[in-house]
């Protein structure tokens, strides 16, 4: 953990940093500036159930210092366990809010992850939004695992002051607990199927829906057959596991 004392939210055994996003982003540019390479992790419904059998996972997890809750069933989660966060920091919010202290202040972002098409595609679009962001290099993520070492070399060459890794979980957290260190970044961030959003290849879902906390139904609605089962099974399970925590606490509330 990072030396700063911070307040955290318990759900369901994942410490969640209780700040909004203004002051998240605060706190990511004093990591910045503390060039001390340190990692920020977005936490949803999905992440929070995949803890429960990763014990690998969880210690990545624990170890970030830096630590969001991306999906709204997350914040609802807190409160009704009364733990409440702030509100919801969506990671691929606060990767355009970065980006935008990025360009203004010159420090220079790395993009790796996504096909390398639709990498290209969504560099072009941020220079596009950016023209004054000073991206110090884009990698793929389709690369072959001996070749890590390389690119985290690469990385670390480019003197860039933030990495965004736009890679699936958990193969990004794997790839950062073992390779994050050495590509000597001050601050790192997974930013998952963002980059996708920015190429256009795919779609978020309106604001509503995120407010509502459906943007997990809208992803569904893109990709029925592929994400159908996993948001069924996972949606199930984080709902048993929030009754059982709420139960929980409350009969320990009662017995005090």
């Amino acid at each position: 953990m990072g030396a700063v004392a911070v307040d955290r939210a318990n759900i369901l055994g994942c410490y969640i940093d209780r700040l909004d996003m203004d002051q998240t982003l605060e706190r990511c540019e004093e990591m910045i500036r503390g060039s001390r390479g340190v990692q920020h992790v977005a936490v949803n419904a999905a992440k929070l159930v995949a803890l429960q059998d990763d014990p690998e996972l969880r210690a990545i997890v624990d170890s970030c210092e830096l630590v969001s809750a991306d999906g709204q069933s997350v914040v609802w989660a807190s409160r009704l366990l009364g733990d409440p966060l702030p509100e919801r920091v969506a990671g691929i919010d606060l990767m355009h809010r970065l980006l935008d202290l990025a360009e203004r202040r010159g420090y220079g972002v790395f993009v790796l992850g996504a096909q390398q098409d639709v990498l290209q595609t969504a560099v072009d679009e941020l220079r596009r939004l950016h023209p004054e962001l000073r991206i110090a290099g884009y990698h793929h993520g389709y690369f072959a695992e001996e070749e890590s070492a390389a690119i985290a070399a690469e990385v670390r060459e480019s003197g860039a002051d933030i990495l965004l890794v736009a890679m699936s979980s958990p193969r990004k957290e794997y790839w950062l607990a073992r390779f994050g260190r050495e590509t000597g970044v001050p601050f790192i961030m997974g930013v998952g199927g963002a980059i996708d959003v920015v190429a256009g290849v795919a779609r978020r879902a309106p604001l509503w829906m995120q407010r509502a906390g459906l943007e997990w139904f809208f992803r569904f609605a893109q990709e029925p057959r592929r994400m159908g089962r996993r948001y069924l099974v996972t949606n199930t399970r984080f709902a048993a596991l929030l009754a059982r925590e709420v139960y929980r606490r409350r009969v320990r509330g009662a017995m005090a």
